[in-house]
């Protein structure tokens, strides 16, 4: 019976399974942060079995694509939910397979706004080499090679990694970045520059 529960835990990928080990009582998003739940931008549910995993890390990403101010946070997020859920093409000319959900468990809007992606409790995917079990995905909207993080996402991840990291018990040394882990640019110099700024917010200084 267990094996089973298991199984139809992982097939469906319902928030409700399980909930991810945390050692804090904090609230998930801190106050001051617009949240937008699964539920409310229409998020379909996996359409593959995903892997659980334990957090143990926080990882940071962009989107490398530019950044739309003039889009919902909720259409950007079906959209990048249907491109991950078929065999998509890449920037690079490869085609990338279907994957269950999101990429990514969080989703921070230009406008600072944090969207629900992947349900936390399972690992998330990569078009790079790296295993993305047991890492909290963040991604950013931009591409931060080319342009700059906006004012309000700045506030919102000044808030929002060391409120994570405390909930999830992550050090300050295990967060990162996706170019710590793969041969990418990702997330960018301009965000890959403040994390050692993040790691300070962590330590309470």
């Amino acid at each position: 019976m267990k094996k089973i529960l298991i199984l139809v835990c992982a097939l469906a990928g319902l928030m409700s399974c399980q909930k991810p080990a945390t050692t804090s009582d904090a609230p998930l998003i801190p106050e001051g942060i617009t949240f937008l739940s699964r539920e409310e931008w229409g998020a379909k549910a996996p359409v593959l079995p995903m892997r659980a995993h334990k957090l143990t890390r926080l990882t940071i990403h962009h989107t490398g694509v530019p950044q739309l101010f003039d889009r919902s946070l909720a259409d950007k997020l079906r959209n990048l939910q249907k491109f991950s859920q078929e065999d998509s093409p890449l920037a690079d000319g490869r085609m990338k397979p279907a994957w269950a959900d999101v990429p990514y468990h969080l989703y921070v809007d230009v406008n600072g706004v944090v969207g629900e992606a992947r349900d936390l409790n399972y690992a998330g995917d990569s078009n790079t080499s790296y295993d993305p079990a047991g890492h909290l995905l963040v991604v950013v909207e931009g591409n931060f090679e080319k342009e700059a993080i906006t004012e309000a996402q700045m506030k919102t991840l000044e808030k929002l990694v060391p409120a994570l990291a405390k909930r999830f018990a992550i050090p300050a040394d295990s967060l990162g970045a996706h170019k710590d882990f793969a041969q990418t640019t990702c997330p960018g110099a301009g965000l890959y520059s403040e994390l050692p700024r993040f790691r300070q917010l962590i330590n309470g200084n």
